[in-house]
């Protein structure tokens, strides 16, 4: 009878054990998400975010605490109007959380004595009260915003707008210029000794008038060969602190136009996603967003520019990336190749690559943006489009010489909607940036 209850007793034992080890292979096989994808809260709300399918450690931060916080344990306080990302670091995946925080209602007071609380007119704060395109994009908004409205409304995950940076969001005059005076200033004065006597010569014949060509993008390319993707992004996040000599009090981060970031930041609380589509190259365009005025609105994946050849360290002469696999700790770096540069017909292509889908709105400033407006008003479109183009025809503030009245005849008659810098920029650059006497 003892050997009976001993051997029983083992048995229930193994059963447990087996039962135990079943039961942890299928937890450690669960997909690993998040409980909430999305989530909206007033000020001062709270809510806990769960991530399921792991018992592992999670490392949660915030995009932007100055809208909402989160703690160690996933609880997540708004702080202010807005909407940021919740990040949610496992083992080897980031899990993300959107959260949109409202202000606060008040419940406290009678109805008769409520108030409503005061907001900013849109594009209204950098933009002239009369500015005709200003108008045109808050009613566009109003409409395809509205679910009333069947004929033009839009969901919001088909809400894309797209900006080209040099001459739309930011200036793109000669020493001014982000990724050009950054290639002089690296070949001619912060790494001579790096740049070939050819790199040199190039840099230096670059002047007033210059045209940013495909050959001189490769020029870049090779300037920076030998450089990890890393480097090139410090180097472009250093060399934005440097001035400009063409305008007092400007950094060259500092030349994003006030009207352009105001209007990005009021799509972008519409609900509309923002891609920056630019021809300067793509590392560098990501470190000029993430250290700019629209750093909140803009998230790195959602920029597409000119494109370097990229290797692995140590690989860059093999003919094919399929002959090798990249290991913990390997370095991705810049060749010298160069793929391609996008502008032109390259900016449709892209975003058709990367976006999969036709944007709703599209900006730019000249006739290499013109593919990219042509495809988002394509009459294929299955939602209503518009396309804007800025007109740089202020002389005073900026050092624009484009003539408006030839200009926007051009623009209209492409469909697109005409903006003048001369006069529907309220304001251009902060007060303390002024245009300097001489271009030098």
């Amino acid at each position: 009878m003892k050997n009976i209850k001993k051997i029983t007793a083992l048995l229930l034992a193994a059963s447990i054990i087996v039962t135990g080890f079943g039961t942890t292979e299928n937890t450690s096989a669960a997909t690993i998400k998040l409980k909430k994808k999305n989530v909206s809260l007033e000020v001062g709300q709270s809510v806990k975010l769960k991530v399921l399918g792991t018992k592992k450690k999670v490392a949660w931060s915030s995009a932007n605490k100055s809208i909402a916080t989160v703690n160690k344990k996933g609880k997540v306080t708004a702080k202010k109007k807005g909407k940021t990302v919740i990040n949610a670091k496992v083992t080897n995946k980031t899990l993300k959380c959107t959260v949109k925080v409202t202000l606060k209602k008040s419940v406290d007071e009678p109805q008769a004595t409520q108030m409503p609380t005061p907001t900013a007119v849109p594009l209204s704060q950098n933009w002239t009260s009369d500015s005709a395109a200003a108008a045109k994009l808050k009613s566009y908004v109003s409409k395809v915003t509205n679910e009333a409205d069947k004929t033009n409304f839009i969901p919001k995950k088909d809400r894309i707008a797209v900006f080209d940076m040099d001459g739309t969001l930011t200036c793109e005059t000669y020493f001014s210029y982000y990724d050009t005076m950054m290639f002089i200033e690296y070949c001619l004065k912060d790494h001579p000794e790096k740049a070939s006597d050819e790199l040199k010569k190039t840099a230096s014949e670059i002047g007033p008038g210059y045209t940013a060509t495909a050959e001189l993008a490769k020029s870049f390319a090779k300037a920076y060969a030998g450089m990890t993707i890393q480097e090139l992004y410090n180097y472009a996040v250093e060399f934005g602190k440097k001035n400009t000599t063409s305008f007092n009090n400007m950094r060259y981060i500092d030349g994003f136009y006030l009207p352009m970031v105001e209007l990005v930041k009021y799509l972008y609380e519409n609900d509309f996603t923002i891609y920056v589509v630019s021809g300067t190259e793509r590392t560098t365009t990501r470190a000029i967003i993430a250290n700019s005025p629209i750093k909140d609105y803009v998230t790195p994946n959602h920029v597409i520019g000119t494109e370097f050849e990229v290797k692995l360290k140590g690989h860059e002469t093999e003919a094919s990336n399929m002959d090798y696999k990249y290991a913990d700790g390997d370095e991705l770096v810049i060749t010298g190749g160069f793929i391609q540069k996008n502008l032109n017909a390259n900016k449709s292509i892209y975003i058709e690559r990367e976006i999969g889908q036709r944007p709703v709105l599209a900006f730019g400033n000249s006739g290499s943006d013109t593919s990219m407006m042509n495809y988002a008003i394509d009459k294929r479109n299955p939602y209503p489009a518009e396309a804007y183009m800025i007109i740089a025809d202020d002389n005073v503030r900026e050092w624009g010489n484009q003539d408006w009245t030839k200009k926007s005849a051009e623009y209209t008659a492409m469909g697109y909607t005409p903006i003048s810098m001369k006069n529907e920029f309220a304001k251009i650059y902060p007060d303390t940036i002024t245009r300097a006497a001489t271009q030098k």
